[in-house]
Parts: C-alpha cells; structure tokens; sequence
C-alpha cells in the first residue's frame, strides 16, 4: 500500500500506483478530494503534456501546487490520465514507511494558511 501524507493527513492511498520518472501517481478515486484545492498553477511536459495542480490542504496548513494531475496527457503517458501525483512536503511512502519517491526539489516552502 503506497500512501501520501501531509502533516500526518493521509492524503491518498492505494496498492494501484503508475510509477513515472520516481514519482507515484494514484488513481483519482484513492485521492481524498476534500484534501485538494484547486490551482491556476499549469505546467508543461515535452512527453506528457500540460499538468494542472492542486494545493494540498490538512486543517490550517496548505502546501501550494503540490498535487498535480494530466487531463489529457499525451499518448505516451496515457497510462497517467485520471491520475494524482504529489511532491514538495507531502510524503509518498509504502507500507513499511519506507519513502517511494526520491526527494523533489523544492519550489518554495509549504505555508500555513492564515485565512
């Protein structure tokens, strides 16, 4: 079982996880939805196309565009579409607490939310 924690929230968890350049992308429906907010935030792939985000929400604290997600990726990383994947302060480990992922590099710290 792969999970992906933030500030000790379980975020998402599944044993159906694409691997993708050491990063874990879960099937939307093993994602808590209630955990992501949406974001303007976009990036684009040569190989897999363009990438929407999600921030990534636990009580007060919010971790910015650290979720994202190809809605239509392109034919070769078809096997993505309909999938999440995380980075930045959310933790993707397996069931051992082992970490799945290689650390990202980091775009900028996580902040809490002082709205």
């Amino acid at each position: 079982m792969v999970q992906a924690i933030y500030q000790g929230t379980v975020i998402a968890e599944s044993d159906d996880t694409v691997v993708v350049e050491g990063n874990h992308y879960f099937p939307a429906e093993a994602v808590r939805q209630e955990h992501l907010r949406s974001s303007t935030h976009t990036t684009t792939c040569g190989w897999k196309g363009t990438a929407g985000y999600y921030d990534v929400v636990a009580g007060e604290a919010v971790c910015a565009n650290a979720a994202w997600f190809y809605a239509d990726p392109k034919p070769a990383a078809a096997e993505i579409a309909g999938r999440i994947a995380f980075w930045k302060d959310v933790q993707v480990s397996d069931s051992t607490g082992a970490a799945a992922t290689a650390p990202p590099i980091d775009e900028g710290a996580c902040r809490v939310d002082d709205r």
